[in-house]
């Protein structure tokens, strides 16, 4: 252990008292907690299930190192919910191999959004730099439902998720269908996406999207309103009026003609496109083609 963390330049921090341990934990999530389960005992796999029983502290990855062996010790920290157990069984090598692994797993299970299991929003950011320190051209593309609050309103928040799940089945499976690793798709939360692509593919990609959102959406409704491409709802202030089917608005910006500089600088842009987009009627995608100092038009594509 002391070999993988002064490989790594980690800072350490000692605890010997298990509460004190989840004080630090609660207070700040560290990279990994540690525990000597030798000289820990029980007070070490009551702490273990105590922060595994937290969802805020179950995100933290636990090993737990012993010098024994024993399949009763080994099972008693995974029952405990311990995510690693180190033995004498592993030779130096191999241990500093589960813990790397260890490490990368929990940093990328908790970079992915729960209900779809796409990138979240710190993947997206890392996307951003990469291709920046990159030198690439590249589209962002920020994806968001229309009338989705009202049929959240008229169906169920169950249905809702099954929409969002849908959304991102079609995102996921287009983009990754037709770019391979070229394309990067990420799940901001509730209906929002953002996903990342070659400029050149702008057009042809964000269309097949469109065609095969407008495609299913409406059976996602009940066959009246269906047929009707409509249905009634309840505005704001408790007045009814027609509520069209959902539909699919994507803003886009690229740095074709501009320099990106920091990735909160492309997710702002990203959101003023989208927001324009949701100004249009029906299901379209719009590209942003203003340049760095020129107050240029948006160019509108449906």
């Amino acid at each position: 252990m002391t070999a993988w963390v002064n490989g790594k330049g980690l800072p350490v921090h000692t605890v010997l008292q298990a509460a004190a341990v989840e004080e630090r934990v609660l207070r700040a999530l560290p990279m990994l907690v540690v525990v000597d389960a030798d000289s820990a005992g029980t007070a070490g796999l009551e702490l273990c299930a105590h922060l595994k029983a937290d969802p805020y502290t179950a995100i933290v990855p636990l090993a737990a190192i012993t010098n024994r062996h024993a399949t009763d010790v080994v099972r008693s920290w995974f029952s405990a919910g311990a995510d690693e157990v180190i033995t004498p069984l592993f030779e130096p090598g191999e241990q500093a191999g589960r813990l790397d692994a260890l490490v990368t797993r929990a940093q990328r299970d908790v970079a992915v959004n729960p209900s779809t299991l796409l990138p979240g929003t710190t993947e997206i950011e890392r996307e951003f730099k990469r291709r920046m320190e990159l030198g690439e051209l590249f589209a962002v593309c920020y994806a968001d439902l229309d009338h989705f609050k009202e049929y959240n309103d008229r169906y169920s928040y169950y249905d809702g998720d099954r929409v969002i799940y849908l959304l991102s089945r079609i995102l996921h499976d287009v983009v990754k269908g037709m770019l391979g690793k070229e394309g990067f798709v990420g799940h901001i939360g509730g209906d929002d996406f953002i996903f990342v692509l070659p400029i050149a593919a702008i057009g042809e990609v964000c269309s097949e999207i469109l065609d095969v959102f407008d495609t299913l959406v409406p059976y996602q409704y009940n066959e009246q309103d269906r047929r009707a491409g409509y249905y009634f709802g309840k505005d704001r202030r408790g007045q009814l009026h027609r509520v069209p089917l959902m539909t699919l608005s994507i803003g886009v910006v690229t740095n074709q003609h501009r320099r990106f500089a920091h990735p909160a600088q492309v997710s702002e842009l990203a959101t003023e496109m989208k927001s324009y987009a949701k100004t249009q009627a029906g299901s379209v995608f719009v590209v942003d083609r203003r340049h760095d100092r020129e107050a240029g038009e948006i160019e509108d594509e449906e």
